[in-house]
């Protein structure tokens, strides 16, 4: 009787999420995505895509962390889509980039990123302190400096004006997405209520990533070190490198669970990644927050009367989220 009181009362779930784009918002839904982007003459560009993950086509890449795994690399794809079209939209000026360009840019993105938050900490940590066949010590050492890096990125980054509208159109997702979850009319001004920072925003899931990086990293350096004997800056590199996959995926749980659970555990685990939210989402302007309706609304097409209305517990997908 008990169990079908709970079933009863227990809100129902759906998977809602989406990123910023330049001058505009993506929005996720069950089936679909759509983006939305204000042109400089001020009109929206909107472009609907279908979409169907793999882990809902495919019982292997639905097991735990194979799924966050697979989702994280959808959602770069996804991701690195529509903010080209952002760009195409909202900056037309610009010249289109030839495919080699685009390519050169992303191994420069991809590059950077790996020198960044995977070299120069455990190259510092290296040269600063006698600890490298301490598994453990060194890979809390470098997590310290991975993890200070990525804050110092995204403060120097926040500095530049068309990155604070970025964070403003970031805001003005996760306010909708909130609004939407609410069951509340999904409008303006009941946007304009609900705070900028989210759970499932993808800031958060980047520290969680950070975190179990550490304890991840440890345990591969630990078996390293037990059957080499020894350990290296190329060699941490060597095997870290192809475990970022897993950590993703291990991340993608741990946010999942943090979605459902009010644990003292969990509360702590979400508490940096939503203080980090006061850096990438900012107030949003109200034509800022129409746009992300529009996005949402297009997403659903017609099945949006069908799903508004109602109060939803969210399932995590904070990788799509900014």
């Amino acid at each position: 009787m008990k169990r079908t009181l709970l079933l009863l009362t227990m809100k129902p779930s759906i998977l809602v999420g989406g990123q910023a784009v330049i001058e505009g918002v993506m929005m996720r839904v069950p089936g679909a995505y759509a983006t939305a982007v204000r042109a400089p003459d001020g009109k929206i560009h909107i472009q609907k895509n279908e979409f169907q993950s793999i882990t809902e086509r495919s019982n292997f890449w639905k097991r735990p962390i194979l799924r966050g795994m697979a989702s994280l690399f959808e959602a770069m794809k996804m991701g690195m889509a529509t903010l080209q079209y952002s760009v195409d939209i909202a900056m037309p000026e610009e010249e289109e980039q030839s495919k080699i360009a685009e390519f050169l840019s992303t191994v420069f993105a991809i590059g950077l990123a790996v020198t960044l938050f995977m070299v120069a900490p455990m190259w510092i940590t290296t040269k600063l302190m006698n600890i490298e066949k301490e598994a453990l010590w060194f890979n809390l050492a470098s997590g310290a400096f991975r993890i200070t890096f990525f804050v110092l990125y995204l403060l120097a980054i926040s500095l530049f004006k068309d990155v604070k509208r970025l964070f403003r159109y970031h805001g003005a997702e996760h306010r909708v997405v909130y609004n939407f979850e609410s069951g509340k009319d999904v409008n303006v001004e009941n946007a304009q209520s609900f705070p900028t920072q989210h759970p499932r925003c993808g800031t958060s899931f980047l520290f969680i990533v950070l975190l179990t990086a550490i304890l991840v990293f440890a345990m591969v350096d630990t078996i390293v070190i037990y059957f080499l004997g020894t350990i290296s800056l190329p060699i941490r590199l060597l095997f870290h490198l192809p475990m970022i996959p897993f950590v993703s995926g291990i991340g993608y749980e741990l946010i999942k669970l943090s979605s459902k659970s009010d644990s003292i555990f969990f509360s702590i685990l979400k508490k940096p990644g939503l203080l980090l939210q006061n850096i990438t989402t900012k107030q949003p302007e109200d034509d800022m927050v129409v746009v992300s309706i529009t996005a949402l609304k297009k997403a659903f097409g017609d099945k949006y009367k069908d799903m508004a209305g109602k109060e939803y517990s969210a399932e995590a997908i904070g990788l799509i989220k900014n």
